[in-house]
């Protein structure tokens, strides 16, 4: 596993101070001995590859500050932590792992550094790449998978993908990813969506590749389908917890499949329908659970 690391300047911020005539007797300058700021915080760290465990990095920062607190691009944001941390990157992308200290009289110094994870976790880590539609890369990862001839469309923008259609009319996106037999998977996404109508949302996970103007039903995992009361009306939240449609491979409303043979899979979503104002996706993942 290869690991790069970028880094960027820590910069120092220093609190204005304000000297009134109760503190006249004190120094007014920094770092005379008023304790508003001091000059040896520094929110520096390295980054060493834990040989033994996949995707885990050791993060290392020395203890001269009052409060440190990290951010590890888990989407928890900014969190209080000392000085070691280990941390787990299961999924192939960069993380931008930053660091924040504190000193004496709200001094602080800010450091970043990316870590560049090109290999995903073989078991828990995320199948789908670009999952998170950050970017141009994470939005070329995707294939537009035509089906009708016009009145559908994926659009792609920073954090997101959303799908618009009307008059029945359907389109998909699609990703190739390598599956192993007998491991279960469980696929997820974050969704929203607002006034559809007649509209259909539905994912697939099949060895079956998909053809350019040619409908897609194999081997259906989850979905959206208003006529069954799901995907109406205004709601922001995990596919998972509102999806109405059958998984094939269970026969029951579950997100999880387990693939007899070893290989390719086609991760394909789709969406069509009379009125879909918008369906809007974001933090696509299918992970091996573990177990």
């Amino acid at each position: 596993m290869k690991l790069n690391i970028k880094s960027k300047w820590g910069i120092k911020f220093l609190p204005v101070v304000l000297v009134t005539v109760i503190l006249s007797c004190q120094p007014n300058e920094l770092g005379n001995g008023n304790g508003l700021a001091t000059t040896e915080i520094d929110a520096g760290f390295t980054i060493t590859e834990v040989a033994a465990l996949n995707n885990t990095y050791l993060l290392t920062a020395n203890e001269s500050y009052i409060t440190s607190s990290w951010d590890l691009d888990n989407g928890t944001g900014l969190v209080s932590g000392g000085p070691i941390q280990e941390v787990f990157l299961p999924d192939a992308e960069e993380y931008t792992i930053t660091r924040k200290v504190t000193g004496l009289g709200g001094a602080s110094d800010i450091v970043t550094q990316i870590i560049d994870v090109e290999t995903p976790d073989p078991v828990v880590g995320n199948l789908i790449v670009g999952g998170r539609f950050k970017d141009a890369d994470d939005h070329a990862e995707w294939t537009i998978l035509n089906i009708s001839g016009e009145g559908a469309d994926w659009t792609f923008s920073e954090g997101g993908a959303t799908i618009v259609a009307n008059n029945y009319n359907q389109q998909g996106i699609y990703q190739a990813v390598e599956v192993v037999a007998g491991r279960e998977y469980k696929i997820d996404m974050f969704i929203s969506g607002d006034g559809n109508d007649e509209a259909w949302f539905e994912v697939f996970a099949s060895p079956v590749e998909p053809t350019q103007w040619s409908d897609y039903g194999n081997n259906i995992v989850m979905g959206l389908n208003t006529w069954a009361e799901c995907g109406t009306g205004t709601f922001s939240e995990f596919l998972s917890s509102v999806s109405c449609v059958e998984n094939s491979y269970s026969g029951s409303i579950s997100n999880t499949v387990t693939f007899d043979t070893s290989g390719t899979v086609y991760f394909v979503i789709k969406c069509g329908g009379n009125t879909v104002s918008g369906f809007t996706i974001s933090n696509v993942e299918m992970r091996g659970t573990g177990e």
